[in-house]
């Protein structure tokens, strides 16, 4: 038992403290090119420069689980377990893939995909969240207390997102994208068995954001009340609305964040 509380303390300092050893090697090791990354500190695991940044990191993709470095995954092993936390969510995922997938080969319908992960992943990244899992049609991003306004980005990344796959341009989206975002409470940390860990969130915060992405219209960004609230973006007049989501008992309220095409929202081109 002493173990267990002793790595339940450990993970909520290393996920809620703002100056977390965590989020600095993440901002510190996105500075530096390459791909695949490891999923937990984002050090490169691959690409041209990565025998040059395994000198200077001294890590290694591990040899057990493709989504981490040696490093982390040793860390996941040898400290099970995680913390019940706040955070914020974002869940987002490409409207209507299968008819894209049945107009388009399958070639094509690969390069959409790996665009849209690509651009999902730096959404997510670039405002110092974590890639949860990009799987299919779908990306979730989690964005930890150790932020101070996790909120504040993972609305910041679902807008982002939107933005890079096409729906501010006038001709209209080359993917046609949804996304929810929540604020609640989760348990976070190294969940499963063996090499088999993974670095996730479980927990009903987690699947209200899943239920809101399902049913945001491609160009809408759905945030729950809380997480608008913890936000505190200037967002201009957003609709609210009541929703009935599957699953749960209650109804939860929302506000619908919208991204338009420039000339549509009334603003020039360019500006």
């Amino acid at each position: 038992m002493a173990d267990e509380a002793d790595n339940e303390q450990l993970w909520r300092d290393l996920l809620t403290e703002h100056y977390s050893p965590t989020l600095h090697m993440r901002r510190r090791y996105r500075r530096y090119p390459g791909n695949p990354r490891c999923k937990q500190c984002l050090v490169p695991l691959g690409g041209p420069v990565h025998p040059i940044v395994r000198m200077i990191t001294k890590k290694a993709p591990s040899r057990k689980n493709p989504r981490f470095c040696d490093t982390c995954e040793t860390f996941a092993e040898t400290h099970p377990g995680g913390a019940e936390i706040e955070l914020s969510m974002l869940f987002a995922d490409v409207r209507g893939s299968t008819t894209l997938a049945e107009q388009s080969t399958p070639a094509q319908f690969h390069h959409l995909m790996a665009r849209f992960h690509k651009e999902a992943s730096n959404a997510v990244i670039d405002t110092d969240g974590l890639v949860d899992r990009i799987v299919g049609d779908e990306v979730v991003g989690l964005f930890l207390p150790m932020l101070a306004d996790h909120a504040r980005q993972a609305v910041g990344a679902a807008i982002r997102l939107l933005e890079a796959t096409g729906h501010r341009d006038e001709g209209g989206p080359w993917a046609p994208v949804g996304a929810g975002v929540h604020t609640g409470v989760a348990y976070v940390g190294s969940v499963g068995l063996g090499h088999e860990r993974d670095f996730t969130a479980l927990g009903d915060a987690v699947n209200v954001t899943a239920r809101l992405a399902s049913v945001a219209a491609a160009g809408e960004v759905l945030v729950s009340e809380e997480a608008y609230r913890q936000a505190a973006l200037d967002l201009g007049d957003t609709e609210t609305r009541r929703l009935e989501l599957k699953g749960k008992t209650e109804p939860i309220d929302v506000r619908v964040v919208r991204v338009r095409p420039a000339v549509e929202a009334g603003v020039p081109v360019g500006a």
